[in-house]
């Protein structure tokens, strides 16, 4: 006769339970949208109790901020590292424009205008948005600032010319849900082209290439 042994359940510490609330919320948001965050699906989605979610997040709206805010960072982080031991302002520019207009990044452009109509109508998500809108200005001014010690960017003003650039891709980005099969060129590479002429950059100089 064969025994089994019962499994021992690991009891997570209250901090890595949230962050797997977290993680599993921004998830959901970038696939299926914010609207479908709730305290239920999330549930669903660690097959937990929805209890236990309104332990961490009592209000379903804190949930759906903290999961768009940490989707956003994930992208910010991957478009634009903050540490940069390897290559030079330009590269990492260059590397920023191929990867912020590929169409890996659909799902984010989605959801930053998931969750920018939505910010309208919910407080909470709005904070959250003006956060990463400033983060993302931030680190890509420090880049540019960098590039400008460097001696291979020229601009009078580093946060202006980071705006322009960020305002272009935003516009770009808008037509994540339409059909751009007959986008000119010349119009795809509108990030591109700002960048290049606010930082007195040869064209070509930050032609998009694969990492």
């Amino acid at each position: 006769m064969s025994s089994s042994v019962p499994r021992k359940r690991v009891r997570k510490s209250p901090e890595a339970r949230r962050a797997e609330i977290v993680e599993a919320a921004a998830r959901v948001a970038l696939t299926e949208g914010l609207e479908c965050v709730t305290l239920r699906r999330i549930a669903d989605e660690l097959a937990v109790r929805p209890g236990l979610i309104s332990h961490y997040f009592p209000s379903a709206e804190d949930l759906v901020a903290e999961a768009f805010a940490v989707a956003a960072l994930g992208e910010l982080e991957s478009l634009l590292p903050a540490d940069r031991p390897d290559g030079t302002p330009t590269e990492y520019l260059a590397r920023y424009f191929a990867l912020s207009m590929g169409e890996a990044y659909d799902d984010i452009s989605r959801l930053w205008i998931n969750a920018r109509h939505l910010s309208r109508y919910r407080p909470v998500l709005r904070d959250r948005v003006t956060e990463m809108e400033l983060a993302s200005d931030d680190r890509l001014e420090a880049l540019i600032k960098e590039g400008i010690e460097r001696g291979e960017f020229r601009t009078d003003d580093p946060r202006a010319t980071a705006i322009q650039i960020l305002v272009v891709l935003d516009g770009l980005g808008s037509h994540a849900n339409s059909d751009r099969t007959d986008r000119p060129a010349s119009v795809t590479r509108m990030a591109v082209t700002t960048a290049e002429r606010e930082l007195n950059l040869k064209p070509g100089t930050l032609t998009p290439n694969t990492p």
